[in-house]
């Protein structure tokens, strides 16, 4: 009975166990199938950092283990489809999942400890800056964006660095009132990711900085004009840029071209078709069909293999994501923890929205990756970081709540 009361009063202790106990007969079934050893080593290895994410953290800090819970299934499961569809990829995955939990803890720890933010900020701006124009200078092009730099035969992607510091910077100065400050770091940024061509994670930026902008400001005719000129900068992209024009058209019907520009959208809509309602079953189907499987594609091979029902759940863990996370925002007793917690969630549900849009054909393409899930380690590490700054707004909160009780408490026994 303890044990049962327990589960009900901690939904995230509940969801870890069952999770674990999914990701290690999952691994076993695939080790069994190829019998090689990585597979039965990752059936042991994810197992253990999804216990060290959601049961070992919360004893360090204040922590919310439902939302601890859902981001690990969400980066297990990414793990997971690579393992199915890439072992390589699934190995540099799961290395990058337990770099992602560090960095994690490290973002908890430096929202807990810094208080002033200023300095940081200032430092920030700079380095963010450079970062952002390396790709123009020793980048390479991809897909028609110029967003990438390789480092010792690793690639990285700036802007999915930066954009925690944008966030930190714009939050940073929207609590104090700067208006020209953080909209002159965001236009800054902006112009660049447009010299890179990378209108995907403009998209981002924009999106997250004026709805960060509303939220702060309540100041909806300033907000209705950033959206005409969101609308505006879009017409300009697309007059400007052949890889967008060939995106909308794809969008539009990518039937005409099935065989060229439309074929990965097709073989997408396809591949989800196939799954139906309950999938394929894990290790099934044809993902490699779909060019990008990996990446921007990766839900679609969600879809084929566990079925439609499945995509649903895995949408509706992102909602939870997005619910617990503006809970943390609403409950933050200061405004540059609100503002930055809010941020962190909106750049995690924008993204997934126009990520799944444009799998299931929503909404045109736009290269950016599905949060956790997608292949690549510069996204995982960086969403991974957008989590740790969320729990540490989060562990304030708990802090705030706990010292209120004690001041209650010691009003109480000093009353007459």
């Amino acid at each position: 009975m303890p044990k049962e009361r327990g589960f009900r009063r901690d939904p995230g202790r509940l969801l870890a166990s069952v999770v674990k106990v999914f990701y290690f007969s999952a691994f076993l079934l695939l080790g069994l199938r190829d019998l090689v050893w990585q597979g039965f080593a990752l059936a042991l290895a994810v197992p253990v950092m999804i216990h060290v994410g959601t049961n070992f953290l919360p004893r360090l800090f204040p922590a919310d283990k439902l939302l601890l819970s859902l981001v690990n299934f969400l980066c297990a499961l990414g793990v997971l489809v690579l393992y199915d569809t890439n072992p390589a990829y699934a190995y540099q995955q799961a290395t990058y999942y337990g770099v992602g939990l560090v960095c994690m803890v490290v973002c908890i720890y430096l929202v807990r400890l810094v208080r002033h933010w200023g300095v940081p900020v200032a430092l920030m701006i700079p380095v963010s800056l450079a970062l952002l124009v390396l790709p123009l200078v020793i980048g390479k092009e991809t897909n028609g964006a110029k967003n990438w730099f390789y480092v010792a035969g690793i690639s990285v992607q700036p802007s999915e660095i930066v954009k925690l510091s944008l966030l930190v910077i714009i939050s940073y100065f929207m609590s104090r009132r700067k208006f020209f400050l953080w909209l002159g770091f965001a236009v800054t940024c902006l112009l660049l990711l447009m010299l890179q061509k990378d209108l995907g994670t403009a998209l981002m930026y924009y999106g997250v900085t004026l709805l960060l902008y509303y939220a702060s400001s309540s100041n909806v005719l300033m907000t209705g004009i950033g959206l005409l000129g969101g609308a505006g900068a879009a017409v300009a992209g697309y007059q400007m840029f052949a890889h967008v024009k060939r995106r909308v058209a794809i969008w539009l019907n990518p039937w005409a071209d099935f065989d060229h520009s439309g074929y990965q959208i097709v073989q997408s809509l396809m591949a989800i078709a196939s799954g139906g309602l309950f999938g394929v079953g894990l290790g099934l189907g044809s993902p490699k069909t779909i060019p990008v499987y990996h990446t921007d594609f990766i839900f679609a091979v969600i879809c084929e293999q566990f079925g439609v029902i499945f995509g649903l759940c895995v949408l509706l863990m992102y909602v939870a994501l997005i619910w617990r996370g503006t809970t943390i925002a609403m409950a933050a007793r200061r405004s540059f923890h609100g503002l930055l917690a809010m941020g962190c969630t909106l750049m995690v549900g924008l993204q997934t929205f126009v990520i799944i849009g444009g799998v299931i054909k929503l909404l045109p393409l736009t290269g950016v990756t599905m949060p956790f899930v997608s292949y690549g380690g510069t996204s995982l590490v960086s969403s991974m970081c957008l989590m740790g700054l969320l729990q540490g707004v989060g562990s304030l909160n708990a802090d705030d709540l706990e010292e209120d009780a004690r001041l209650a408490q010691g009003d109480e026994e000093g009353a007459p």
